[in-house]
């Protein structure tokens, strides 16, 4: 007599999702060519800066997303899992290429609504600095949905003063914690503005050399 084994319903759901997530971990994602990523390059003015960007939900006081410009030899932003998308800006797993004053404020503007406004935290570093936080976002690849915190935290904690920033899941954590380092400037975007536009270019001016 033959014996045949049928595995439950919930059993096999939960082995296709293990497959599913195992498929997905270190997933390249979108992988622009070099001559696009060259055809982009966008070499910012002034110091090398980290700048860290938190969308805010205005009522709950709850941090929706994290981001992090990158301004070394040329300027980027580590947007893991994040939405944003512009055809001229190509991009390498979450990092984006070419991000000039007029793609940064694209970016601003397409997270600041009626719900959410931006808290933009700025520093001046070295410029090795900068290039390693380059290299680490790189790394990250394709980050997965509800990771942007931990992710950005993760590229932070390996570079020289960025050490205590912690880890953390929820982007305000991360926010408070940046916030702490001597140097950060602090400014906050929001819907209801009048010089919106103008504040999304004037929070990306190129910052002095420390």
């Amino acid at each position: 007599m033959t014996v045949t084994f049928r595995r439950p319903a919930w059993m096999l759901a939960l082995m296709g999702l293990c497959l599913a997530l195992l498929s997905a971990c270190g997933a390249p994602g979108i992988w622009a060519s070099d001559a696009d990523v060259q055809a982009a390059r966008y070499a910012h003015d002034g110091a090398a800066e980290l700048t860290l960007v938190t969308i805010m939900h205005h009522r709950s006081g709850r941090g929706d997303h994290t981001a992090l410009f990158i301004n070394g030899r040329e300027r980027v932003i580590f947007d893991p899992a994040g939405s944003w998308e512009r055809s001229v800006n190509p991009r390498r797993g979450d990092v984006h290429y070419g991000m000039s004053p007029e793609a940064g404020a694209s970016f601003y503007l397409s997270h600041v609504r009626e719900t959410h406004y931006a808290k933009v935290q700025r520093i001046a570093v070295p410029l090795d600095v900068a290039e390693q936080a380059k290299a680490l976002a790189l790394a990250e690849g394709a980050v997965g949905p509800a990771r942007c915190a931990i992710s950005t935290a993760r590229v932070l904690r390996q570079l020289p003063g960025f050490e205590g920033v912690g880890s953390s899941f929820f982007p305000q954590v991360l926010m408070r914690n940046f916030g702490q380092i001597p140097g950060v400037q602090e400014y906050e975007l929001h819907h209801d503005d009048p010089e919106l536009e103008a504040k999304a270019r004037r929070v990306q001016a190129p910052l002095s050399t420390p």
